[in-house]
């Protein structure tokens, strides 16, 4: 598989996208954090806010801040009404603009892949929290095809045809997101499976929601229409519909919490 940067530009198909995903995964992933009322949170990586808007509904925290690379998602984020409030900014996961200790809580949903070093992104979430605060994260377990798009990868590869994938994803891996908040000094470390299912009117609707992908939408756009049709009709085959014509099945995910030795 090719890796190459994945722009996440498009908050609003990342939203019809990956957005439902998220939320789902957050929901019970937030339980089981199962944090305090009022803190401090930064939310590294937030992209559209699809993670944030949801950390403001049922954590009521006392601040919470966004950073993400993408102008285009932040747009996006900050038209979300349970967010307002949240401040949203440009900014780089290993190079927080923040001073030490400044947060109760830092958090990645669905970003550990996708930071170039993810030592140092851990690295960062550690400086920017208090001693005794919280560092956590969540990622689709994508080398044990937990991503919700494995169908698509999995017929993309029995074809013959790279896709773009994250450069880090093995880091989202539960060993490995072990070994690095052990690595980062954190304590009382706990890890956790999360799994999600997704319905979907119909294949169509399942395609059409797939396409909206900024990795391999474009990447299936450029195929000629004979590979396109093949690369089609190979996933339908692969995904289960009931007798209604709906598709459902699930996306997993690793989560990781610590805390930050007082």
């Amino acid at each position: 598989m090719s890796e190459q940067t994945i722009r996440f530009d498009d908050g609003a198909a990342y939203e019809q996208m990956m957005g439902v995903w998220s939320r789902s995964a957050g929901a019970i992933f937030l339980d089981w954090l199962a944090p305090p009322v009022a803190l401090r949170w930064i939310d590294v990586g937030c992209g559209n806010g699809a993670f944030t808007e949801l950390l403001v509904e049922r954590c009521a925290p006392a601040e919470v801040h966004g950073i993400d690379p993408s102008e285009g998602q932040l747009a996006f984020a900050r038209t979300r009404p349970a967010a307002r409030g949240t401040e949203f900014r440009l900014g780089d996961a290993m190079a927080l603009p923040f001073p030490a200790d400044r947060f109760d809580a830092a958090i990645m949903a669905l970003v550990l892949v996708f930071v170039p070093e993810p030592v140092k992104g851990v690295a960062e979430m550690v400086r920017v929290v208090r001693p005794g605060g919280i560092v956590a994260a969540y990622m689709w377990d994508m080398p044990g095809g937990g991503f919700p798009l494995e169908p698509l990868l999995i017929q993309m590869r029995a074809m013959g045809l790279n896709a773009p994938r994250p450069p880090q994803r093995e880091a989202s891996r539960r060993d490995a997101m072990l070994d690095l908040w052990r690595g980062a000094g954190l304590a009382d470390i706990e890890t956790r499976e999360i799994t999600v299912h997704r319905t979907f009117a119909d294949f169509d609707d399942w395609w059409r929601t797939s396409m909206k992908s900024p990795s391999l939408g474009p990447t299936i756009s450029a195929l000629s229409s004979a590979d396109a049709l093949t690369l089609k009709r190979g996933v339908q085959a692969r995904l289960p519909t009931d007798s209604d014509g709906r598709i459902t099945y699930e996306a997993r995910a690793n989560a990781i919490k610590g805390r930050l030795p007082a």
